[in-house]
Order: structure tokens, then C-alpha cells, then sequence
């Protein structure tokens, strides 16, 4: 009896030096799913190689799930690149076991096209690996690769990943045109034709079902950022910064509490209070009268500036647990040349309404940006003691160096990296090997003294 027709969309493994799960979903993967569904015929299959809660009983792999909802990831030790010989640590591959994968795709019949994504730039040796394991079984099956890898590093992906389509950009208005040519229109339905998404509203809301477990679940309630800071790409990934209707994010928070009983919920915005009065405000209002019993957090970071007495209020009101607050760096020169979104007295008077509002300053962690080009180690130590004198937790970003953003050209022209550098290069760990003026010692004392 032949097999339901249908695609398989992968989430494929971290290959790097370490990894932390900071509520990590496939959020572009599960939107692109949604529509999947909504416009074709045939079935969806999601291998998540991050999703370690599904590791099998027989690797002895113990799942830590934090009161934040956040766990750990299963690893296995993989040789190290090239690039990285001198480097005294250890890399491995982040995620699903690899033979448990492979048992997986041999169960599977060959799907109609995989879809891939990859968000890190440097971590594509994971979608090598797992385009090597689809060829294997499956042989020439269309492989669409699309993401923050696909949108920065177009080329390299053309020429290493091993997919035959490479999607720059936002995929919601290629993803069904690309079907098309694959598949003949065999596989859409007739509501397809001239279906075009205006604006991120006019998205259906992600596909959170193909998961067993959605006690954590990530939400956007934008896209982009309207500042333009020279390290961030935030702006190129999407050029146009776009806010949803706030009822509209409600009305998902809503849902997927009662289809998942949903405890922890992850907000990916880049710039999550711009608007504020006009966008999370509202948003707030709502949730802190419905006492959902969910947590909120927020990894990406907050702007300090944006926060004043009413938005901490609602801000705890609502149930935000995980605050964290974006710094970079108390030296006011580097500020001014990097981004000037923040200052050190915006962070003072933001983490004071926090308190006044219920939240320990303990417990809520400042990014203080690490490895940049043009800092140096005094610059971070003091930026780590300012946040400890105002009593917050200073939690250390490491620098990485993103295609196309200013940064970038000013490395590129300097020499320091070549506009085709290899991605593995932006990994966030290297920088004292390469190109930064602090040392791999500088590193360690800096990090002796956020952790003291």
C-alpha cells in the first residue's frame, strides 16, 4: 500500500563549543509548517534535533529541566574544524543522538522535500551532517535550506550545505512557489493560488502541534528592529520592523494555553518594548487580568530605556519571570559608537521601577556585550562591576561578527576577515584567538569576575 505523500521539515543539530538552551524552538521552521498545512495536501513530519526530551532511555542521557523551563542538551564529542585546532576545548555535536536520528530516517518512507533550517551562521556543519543522512536515505529528494544561515551567508550555503534550493529572506511568500516548481501544483490546494502575507498578522500562527511537549513555547509578537546597531543583523534578517495587533498576540497566548496547558513562554523579539505604550502595553494589560499561570521570559534582551514605573508594573502584573536587560557596555564612547539605545542611567533608573514593582534585582541578568573589535579588558570588567553595584546579575554576550552588518565591513576592510570568510569564523567563542584585543587570559579573568 503506498505511503501518505507528505514533507519533512528538520531542525538540525549545534556544532560548536558549548550550547545552552535558551527556549530554543524553530520558530521560522514552525511558521513555514503552518502554511504547509494550511496550503497543501500532502502531511507534516518535524525532526527537531534540539529536542532532547526525546532521547531514547538507552543512551542514559538525564533530561535537567530548570524551574525556568529551560534543560540541558545531549552531546557527543565530534572532531574539531580546522580552524579550531589551537583552540584548548572541546566541540561537539548538540542535540539528538546521531544513531537515533538515523533509526528515525530509516523508519521513515522518502518524503516529497525536506525542508531545513539554521539559525546560527556557524553552525552549519549540523546541516551538512544532516543533508548527508537525507542523501543517504533518500537520495536526490528536493532540500530547501532556509534561515539566518541561508539570508547571511547565501554563497556559502549554495556551495557547502548541500541543499538544492537556498531561500534568502523571509521564506512565508517563496515557500509556496517553490512547492510549485517541485511538485507541478500536485501538492497545493486550489486556496493557494495568489496567496500573499502583507505583513506578519496575515501569518496562521505556528505549528507548536508537531511537538509532543509544549510546556515551553516561543512567540514574536514583531519582527525586526527599527535601531540600527553596528554588531547586530536584526535589520537585515528583516528589513521591515513590524509589530502585530495586540489582540491578535493575545488571542495566540490564549490558544496555546488551552491546547497545550503551556507553562513557560519565550518572547523572540529583537525589540520587544519599542512602542510600548502602543504594542506590549496593551498586550500586558490583558494577561495580568486573566492570571494565565504561565512564565514569561525574555532572552533577547530588553531595551533599559524603554522601561519605565508602568511597564515594570505590568511587566510583573503579567507574570514575566526571566528579565533580561541589554547593557552591552557602561563605556559611553563605545555605546556611542556601537548603538546609543542605552546608557547606564537608563539601566539605574530601569532596575529601581523593577524593584519598586516586585522583581529582585538579583535576579534579573544585564548582557554586557564581550569580544567586540575595539573594546578592551578594562572596558568589560568595569561594565561588570557597574552592574554588580546596582545589584543586578551581569551575564556575559559574547561578540561575534555578523555578515553585512557595519562591523563586518569595517573587519572586512581592516583585513581582518575576508568577505567570504569561512561561517565557522563568527563563532561567538573565538574571538580572543583571532582578531580581538583581549587575550584567551583576559577572557578568563573577565569571566572569574561576572561569576564572582
Amino acid at each position: 500500500m503506498p505511503h501518505k505523500k507528505y514533507f519533512l521539515l528538520i531542525n538540525p543539530w549545534i556544532c560548536d563549543f558549548t550550547a545552552c538552551d535558551f527556549w530554543l524552538k524553530p520558530l521560522g521552521l514552525l511558521y513555514l509548517a503552518a502554511i504547509l498545512k494550511k496550503y497543501t495536501k500532502w502531511d507534516i513530519e518535524l525532526l527537531d534535533c534540539l529536542d532532547c526530551g526525546q532521547v531514547e532511555s538507552k543512551y542514559n542521557f538525564r533530561l535537567r529541566v530548570r524551574p525556568d523551563g529551560r534543560s540541558n542538551f545531549y552531546k557527543e564529542e565530534v572532531v574539531k574544524p580546522e580552524f579550531f585546532r589551537h583552540i584548548p576545548r572541546k566541540f561537539s555535536r548538540y542535540g539528538l543522538p546521531l544513531s537515533q536520528v538515523v533509526s528515525k530516517l530509516d523508519r521513515m518512507p522518502p518524503p516529497e522535500a525536506v525542508f531545513i533550517t539554521c539559525t546560527m551562521t556557524y553552525w552549519y556543519p549540523g546541516v551538512q551532517t544532516a543533508v548527508e543522512l537525507v542523501r543517504k536515505k533518500f537520495g536526490q529528494v528536493p532540500v530547501i535550506l532556509g534561515g539566518i544561515y541561508a539570508t547571511l551567508c547565501p554563497q556559502h550555503a549554495r556551495n557547502q550545505s548541500g541543499a538544492d534550493v537556498v531561500v534568502e529572506g523571509q521564506g512565508e511568500n517563496q515557500i509556496l512557489g517553490i512547492i510549485s516548481e517541485i511538485t507541478g501544483k500536485e501538492a497545493l490546494r486550489p486556496e493557494s493560488k495568489d496567496v500573499y502575507f502583507s505583513d506578519f498578522d496575515s501569518l496562521p500562527a505556528p505549528s507548536y502541534d508537531l511537538y509532543k511537549d509544549n510546556s515551553v513555547i516561543c512567540l514574536m509578537t514583531s519582527r525586526g528592529c527599527p535601531l540600527r546597531c553596528t554588531y547586530c543583523a536584526s535589520h537585515l534578517l528583516c528589513p521591515q520592523f513590524e509589530q502585530r495587533n495586540p489582540q491578535k498576540v493575545v488571542d495566540e497566548i490564549l490558544q496555546v494555553k488551552r491546547d497545550f496547558n503551556t507553562s513557560h513562554l519565550a518572547f523572540y523579539d529583537d525589540a520587544l518594548l519599542i512602542n510600548h505604550e502602543r504594542h506590549l502595553l496593551k498586550i500586558l494589560e490583558v494577561l495580568a487580568g486573566l492570571k494565565l499561570g504561565l512564565r514569561f521570559h525574555t532572552p533577547n534582551g530588553l531595551h533599559p530605556r524603554q522601561i519605565d514605573r508602568t511597564t515594570a508594573f505590568l511587566l510583573k502584573k503579567a507574570g514575566f519571570e526571566s528579565l533580561f536587560l541589554s547593557l552591552e557596555t557602561a563605556d559611553r564612547d563605545l555605546l556611542a559608537a556601537t548603538g546609543p539605545k542605552v546608557l547606564p542611567e537608563d539601566l539605574k533608573k530601569a532596575l529601581d521601577y523593577l524593584e519598586e514593582s516586585g522583581f529582585e534585582r538579583s535576579r534579573v541578568s544585564v548582557y554586557l556585550l564581550v569580544g567586540h573589535p575595539a573594546q578592551k579588558k578594562d572596558q568589560v570588567v568595569e561594565s561588570i562591576r557597574l552592574v554588580k553595584r546596582l545589584g543586578a546579575r551581569p551575564r556575559l554576550a559574547y561578540y561575534s561578527p555578523v555578515p553585512g552588518t557595519s562591523d563586518w565591513n569595517s573587519l572586512v576592510e581592516s583585513g581582518v576577515l575576508n568577505s567570504d570568510s569561512d561561517p565557522l569564523l563568527h563563532n561567538k567563542l573565538v574571538f580572543p584567538y583571532f582578531w580581538s584585543q583581549i587575550t584567551p587570559e583576559d577572557l578568563e579573568e573577565i569571566k572569574r569576575e561576572a561569576n564572582s
